[in-house]
């Protein structure tokens, strides 16, 4: 099935990525950004921004090991964090003001630590600068979960590179990479479930939040069943 050229696939994208120093949204704190703006596939097509951040704490070890960044480097090569997060989040608004969707994989953490982030800084959110909830965003991983519910298997962003059959160029983990392959897996995902390609932006953004809330209320159970505490949020993006 042909794609139509009037599809939001073909139109601009705008990934987003972070690195940080742990994966708790709240306390933990970014190192690095990665906003990739797309217009089709292929690396030509690509307009990378990435930001190296001094998060003003210590990077632990296993956040060393995921992503590479030392404390010492970040402490000599970052930016400030208020002044670079200060452009991540003004790109960010520009392009969902232009209808423009982020792009982001499991994005829901990425989006909780920027706002958290700007929140401790004493910056304007970027929901706050939107005048109302960040949208649209399209999470390959929710949308994969949503059009291929029952496929056995994880669904990491390696996971999916691998099932959709995309190359991977680059180390994953460092955002710039971690962006342009979620761009290429979300671009597969459109080719195996072409109905996606027909759908309205505001109406994909909408199925997505019933694709997660659903995902999340089935995982909680199966958490609950195993004595574990049913901790997943059933809201997104955020």
């Amino acid at each position: 099935m042909t794609i139509s050229t009037a599809s939001w696939i073909d139109a601009p994208l705008l990934g987003f990525d972070t690195e940080t120093t742990g994966t708790n949204v709240t306390s933990d704190r970014i190192v690095t950004v990665a906003l990739v703006h797309s217009v089709g596939p292929g690396r030509e097509n690509e307009t990378v921004a990435t930001w190296l951040i001094d998060p003003e704490i210590d990077i632990p070890e296993p956040a060393q090991r995921v992503h590479g960044i030392s404390t010492e480097h970040a402490r000599v090569n970052g930016m400030k964090a208020a002044e670079a997060l200060e452009e991540v989040v003004t790109m960010i608004a520009d392009a969902l003001n232009q209808d423009v969707p982020l792009v982001a994989f499991n994005g829901s953490f990425d989006l909780a630590i920027l706002e958290n982030e700007l929140t401790r800084l004493g910056l304007p959110t970027l929901a706050a600068r939107l005048g109302h909830d960040i949208a649209p965003v399209i999470d390959p991983l929710v949308v994969d979960r949503g059009v291929d519910r029952y496929r056995k298997g994880k669904r990491t962003l390696t996971d999916l590179i691998a099932h959709y059959g995309c190359e991977q160029d680059g180390r994953l983990h460092t955002a710039d990479v971690d962006v342009s392959a979620t761009l290429d897996v979300l671009r597969a995902l459109v080719l195996a479930h072409p109905k996606l390609a027909g759908s309205a932006l505001p109406d994909l953004h909408r199925e997505q939040i019933a694709w997660h809330r659903s995902w999340a209320e089935n995982f909680n159970q199966f958490l609950q069943k195993k004595g574990k505490t049913p901790d997943v949020s059933t809201t997104w993006p955020l």
